[in-house]
């Protein structure tokens, strides 16, 4: 499968970082201050994170080229809530060195959006300048997920937990994750649909936890129904990257149908 791929890759790269953690957390202790992210979804109205990414394996490339910060940018000044950055080398062409770039030309939050592993890569992206991570509960057993949310914590990070199904929701919450994202993509398939997210609704949206729909999102249409749904904020990377203008793709769904 191609997810089996990408995450041998990732253990590659993850294993690299194992005993690296004294370096990382002097690192990040000398970075700015982390931006809130969870609380920068948190309010009123469908919140977006916008996603800086190239290509994907579902897709091929999307935006060989693309400027990290220069999109980036265009997404601050459309409204969005937060930037998430692609810094999977192999697969989606990203990099730490864009998730920096990004970091210090926009105001609002930037997550690390990758296939982490180890807790040392949570440390090495509050280093590189993020303001929260990305942990995909089908790539970690829970003993696992739970270390890397209390790393999360010990980092000053947000950690946005990724969920496909209802046994994943369920095992995030019982971790403790706060802020959860439900991805409408199945990442055996690579198929979307958007019924995932309205099936796990009841299961995610609940007092006290954030909440995101992933994948799958490209107009306002689509944007309402996660909304009616219950989520409070939406990633969007696809239909973003490939727009001819990106901020008036944005700006619709920022502003709803």
């Amino acid at each position: 499968m191609v997810l089996d791929r990408i995450l041998a890759d990732a253990r590659v790269r993850s294993d690299a970082t194992i005993g690296c953690g004294p370096e990382f957390e002097a690192r990040a202790a000398e970075a700015a201050p982390a931006r809130g992210f969870a609380s920068a979804l948190a309010l009123p109205g469908l919140s977006v994170i916008a996603e800086v990414k190239r290509r994907s394996p579902s897709r091929g490339v999307l935006a060989a080229g693309l400027d990290a910060v220069e999109q980036a940018q265009i997404y601050e000044a459309a409204g969005a809530a937060a930037v998430s950055v692609l810094t999977e080398p192999l697969h989606f062409d990203g990099s730490l060195a864009d998730l920096t770039a990004v970091r210090e030309a926009v105001s609002i939050p930037v997550v690390r959006k990758d296939f982490l592993l180890e807790p040392e890569q949570i440390w090495e992206a509050r280093a590189a300048g993020a303001d929260a991570v990305l942990l995909i509960v089908a790539a970690l057993d829970d003993r696992l997920l739970a270390r890397m949310l209390a790393t999360a914590k010990l980092a000053g990070v947000d950690a946005l937990v990724e969920v496909h199904d209802r046994v994943e929701a369920e095992r995030a919450l019982a971790c403790g994750a706060t802020l959860v994202g439900v991805n409408n993509r199945d990442l055996t398939t690579f198929a979307t649909t958007l019924t995932t997210a309205e099936t796990l609704a009841p299961d995610v949206c609940r007092s006290g936890i954030v909440t995101v729909a992933e994948s799958g999102i490209f107009t306002s249409g689509d944007a309402d129904r996660m909304a009616r749904a219950g989520y409070q904020a939406i990633l969007v990377g696809e239909a973003l990257v490939v727009a001819d203008d990106p901020s008036a793709a944005l700006a619709r769904l920022v502003g709803g149908p």
